[in-house]
């Protein structure tokens, strides 16, 4: 009886294992890969080292935080739609472009809303210490 609820839990734990990896794998791949993933990265180092140079609240450096796992998210998902379409077909056609450009408009999107969100935060302390000095 015990041996097999080991090995049922070893079981468990290897597909959960499994899962991990291959999470790390597309992780690993878009950081290789894709040009824009670096960029949101190297972006995201930047507002991450002002934060703590403006010595920002934890609400406001929690905002920041689920924008930069936000924003890399929709780039990881505009990069698997991309490959999914492309690996349906590699012809022209309107509907495979029309995924494609839903898909990078949802980074834009996502985007936006972060630099919205870094400008109501970063805006105020840059305009304190440049003008009330």
């Amino acid at each position: 009886m015990m041996k097999a609820a080991s090995k049922k839990l070893i079981e468990k734990f290897s597909r959960y294992h499994l899962s991990f990896k291959n999470a790390i794998n597309g992780i690993s791949w878009a950081l290789s890969t894709q040009k824009n993933f670096k960029i949101h990265l190297f972006f995201s180092a930047i507002v991450l080292v002002f934060a703590r140079l403006f010595d920002l609240t934890r609400f406001e450096l929690m905002l920041l935080i689920i924008c930069i796992f936000f924003g890399l998210g929709a780039e990881m998902i505009n990069t698997a739609i991309e490959a999914m379409t492309d690996l349906i077909t590699n012809d022209w056609k309107k509907e495979a472009k029309i995924t494609k450009d839903i898909s990078a408009g949802m980074v834009l999107v996502v985007s936006l809303g972060t630099i919205i969100i870094g400008i109501l935060i970063f805006v105020p302390r840059i305009v304190q210490i440049f003008f009330l000095f």
